[in-house]
Parts: structure tokens; sequence; C-alpha cells
């Protein structure tokens, strides 16, 4: 068995309070880690900033490595714990450009891998520069993939990386509340079409023109939900979830063996 303990946090930000919102991560990963043993855990989507920052993206934007990453890295080392979560980051030779970007850290304090958000909705086609390449993250539990928000409804995304060897998908987002049933719905499908295990932390709160839902999940294979927070309010999913389960079940379904890409032509034409 290859066995896992993961927890999803629903956290609310404080808009543009980055040292703030830093510190609350912190403080919810001293409090899983020391309530039990735990492998992994997963915050939303720009949880270091907030959503509705606009212009203000550039000034609160970091590099990978960095020092918002270094100090969610140190309390992950501190616990032994690997941490997924969302930010906004830039390059070191190209302030300019921002990305809407997830990032994975290890229990060794080491930054494992680091993804940039393909799929921009709405405003965020202003403020970030699309990602163009989606990859799995190679980790210590096994390959992992890197999802954000909007990611979720594309499922090419999915099945890329599920195509790469990955067992587990990390979903880190801000969906709205308006939008609660096409949330759960993606989810559970992600799942089942891909015989994998979704690990999802969505964020909850208010800012100006948006309600964020939260229904942070972690659900498996069979679409089987493992865990989760009902309510839209703060607080964490925590599941034990065996990943030799996604094996078995796409031995038995041959879900991706019997897939025909020759077929497929139509799914890669720019529309």
């Amino acid at each position: 068995m290859r066995e896992l303990s993961v927890a999803t946090v629903q956290m609310e930000p404080i808009l543009g309070k980055l040292e703030e919102n830093l510190m609350k991560m912190s403080d919810f990963i001293h409090r899983i880690a020391t309530e039990q043993p735990i492998d992994l855990i997963v915050f939303p989507e720009l949880i270091t900033t907030g959503y509705e920052i606009g212009p203000r993206f550039a000034d609160m934007a970091q590099p990978i490595p960095g020092p918002s990453v270094n100090l969610i890295a140190q309390r992950a080392s501190e616990f032994g714990v690997h941490v997924a979560f969302g930010m906004v980051s830039k390059k070191k030779d190209v302030e300019s450009v921002l990305y809407n970007t997830a990032v994975v850290v290890g229990p060794e304090g080491d930054l494992v891998g680091e993804y940039h958000k393909v799929h921009l909705r709405g405003e965020e086609q202003i403020a970030f520069r699309p990602g163009f390449r989606i990859r799995e993250v190679e980790s210590d539990i096994g390959p992992i993939g890197l999802m954000l928000g909007w990611d979720l409804a594309f499922p090419e995304v999915a099945r890329s990386l599920v195509l790469q060897g990955v067992e587990i998908l990390l979903v880190c987002a801000n969906w709205e509340q308006s939008q609660a049933e096409e949330w759960r719905a993606y989810l559970r499908a992600r799942a089942y079409e891909n015989r994998v295990f979704v690990a999802a932390a969505n964020r909850v709160g208010e800012e100006p023109s948006y309600t964020f839902g939260g229904q942070s999940s972690i659900i498996g294979p069979t679409g089987k939900v493992y865990a989760s927070v009902d309510e839209p309010v703060e607080g964490y999913a925590i599941a034990h979830i065996d990943l030799d389960l996604v094996r078995r079940e796409r031995e038995e379904t041959q879900i991706l063996q019997c897939r025909q890409p020759t077929t497929y032509r139509e799914v890669v034409k720019k529309y």
C-alpha cells in the first residue's frame, strides 16, 4: 500500500496583506501537522495576496525561490510535510512579467516544483502571462499534478498530467460561490475520467466583486468524496488515501489503454 495523509485548507486571505497571509498559512500548517501525521497540505490559489488587487500584483510578485517560498519551505521542513500553495510570481530577469503560480515545497525545505497557470480567466488575462507547459512535479510521494482555478474546467489539463504518470491532482483555486455546482461537478469528473485522486483547496470570503465558495474536497478515483469542508468557512479537510487504488482502478477499467489518440485531432486544433 502507498498511503498518504492529505489536507486541503480552506482559508480567507486578507486582500493585499502578504505578511499576514503567510502567518495565517504558517498557523494552519502548525495546527494540522501537530494534530495528526500528515504528508501533504494544499492551500488555495493566490493565497498569499488575495485575488482582486489588480495593478498591485506587480508590487507583491516574488521570484521563486524568494521570501514567501522560503518561509513556507521552512515551515514544511519544521513539520516534515509537503506544502502546495498559490502565489503571484515573477522572473528575476524579467520583472514586468507576472504569473499566477502554484508552488510545491518539500519536507526537507526544498523547492519541489512550480506551475504557471495556463488558462487565465477574465481580468487575470490583464494581470498575468499564461503558462505554456503542463508537466508533472516529481516528489518523494510520487509524481504530482498541479492545477490552478479555471484549469479545472479544461479536461485536457488533467488528462495531460495523468498521461505523464500522475496519480494525485492538486487543485489550488479561487472559485466563486455562485458556481459551486460547477466546481463540484468538475472535481468528480476529473477524478472519474482519469481514475485519479483529486485534492482541491478553494478559498472562502469576499472581495469587492467576488464571493468565494470553498467546498474544498479530497476525491478518489471512483468519485468517492473522502473528505470535504461543506460550509463556506475557514477550515480544512483531511483524508488518508491509498495511491494503489489508482492503479487497480485503471487496470480494471482500462480507461487509459482504450484511448484512440489518432482520432482526437480536433481536440488540439486552435479554435
